[in-house]
């Protein structure tokens, strides 16, 4: 591993100066995903701000009713927190379903999102990878790609993104607070993460410097209806190859309201929009689900080794929302 510096940060002006004085300088959390990719001389920062010291590990009801998470919370701290389980289950499910307990107890909400892809490719060095060194060319395109994007791919880059918990954040239009030496920010979660196109090495729209401070969760009612399943190849600490975060309303018969994302078909969490608009006013049901599910496929691109997560997802949404219908009616 190269050598680096270690910087304790004590205050949050603090921490953002020194990354704006330093732009090799990288924050550090948990360090679950940024040590590894160091290790592995993916990742070479001159400088570590270590930022867990900071007073960003509440969860806090917002006056609205929502959530306001902070950046450092772990995330067994937050899948255990009542008020995420009792109004937002499929996120408590997420974060439970990623890694293990132990990484759970070190990694932060913030280093969630940011988290990079695991894509081989990327992190062997001595492959091309444009995400990595742009313009180096996308190995996996013709090459091991079973775990790669259907969707929101480019010929640049087919990784995925590895979060869990991005998927049911996702799901429930959670914002992004950030902090930088300019002022405090926000994004939408869904405009968090950039289009893929022909610049992957550019994954957030966060500017320059710019630290985390917390996630926030509007209130959303139907989120306390909500589940998220993961299909992966093993039963315990593995990726996905596909999962969806959703929540169903169902007045009478019809679908009232509904929030769907998917994981592990594309480079950032998946807003299933289309599913979801195909879905609204239409009977709960079998049939529905089903046409809601192929509306959001339409759009696939899979390559010839990961076209099976076309049928994959597929069942995956339809059975899903089957399950919440069927619990709405109990």
């Amino acid at each position: 591993m190269r050598e680096f510096e270690y910087q304790r940060a004590h205050d949050v002006p603090g921490a953002v100066a020194v990354l704006g004085a330093d732009p090799e300088a990288r924050f550090l959390g948990g360090g679950t995903n940024l040590v590894d990719l160091m290790k592995a001389g993916v990742e070479r920062p001159a400088r570590l701000v270590d930022v867990r010291e900071l007073p960003l590990d509440l969860v806090e009801r917002t006056a609205d009713g929502g959530l306001r998470i902070g950046a450092t919370v772990t995330n067994s701290d937050l899948a255990a927190h009542p008020e995420v389980r009792r109004n937002y289950p499929a996120l408590t499910q997420a974060v439970l379903a990623g890694a293990s307990g132990q990484l759970r107890n070190m990694a932060t909400v913030g280093g969630n999102l940011l988290q990079r892809t695991r894509c081989g490719y990327f992190t062997d060095v001595s492959k091309p990878c444009n995400k990595r060194v742009p313009g180096s060319g996308c190995p996996a395109v013709g090459g091991e790609h079973h775990n790669a994007a259907i969707l929101g791919a480019s010929d640049h880059c087919v990784a995925v993104h590895p979060s869990d918990m991005g998927v049911a954040l996702t799901a429930f239009d959670a914002v992004v607070e950030y902090e930088t030496a300019d002022g405090a920010g926000q994004l939408p979660l869904g405009d968090f993460y950039r289009p893929v196109g022909d610049t992957p090495h550019l994954e957030t729209a966060l500017p320059a410097g710019a630290l985390i401070t917390a996630v926030t969760l509007p209130p959303a009612p139907v989120a306390a209806r909500s589940r998220y399943r993961k299909v992966r190849e093993r039963a315990s600490y593995a990726f996905a190859i596909g999962s969806v975060a959703a929540a169903l309303e169902v007045r009478d018969g019809v679908v009232h309201d509904v929030r769907i994302a998917l994981g592990a078909v594309a480079s950032r969490p998946w807003r299933a929009g289309a599913a979801e608009r195909e879905l609204l006013g239409r009977p709960a049901d079998g049939a529905s689900f089903a046409a809601a599910a192929d509306a959001e496929l339409a759009a696939a691109s899979p390559l010839p080794h990961n076209a099976y997560k076309v049928p994959l997802m597929r069942n995956l949404v339809v059975a899903l929302l089957t399950e919440l219908e069927q619990e709405a009616r109990r």
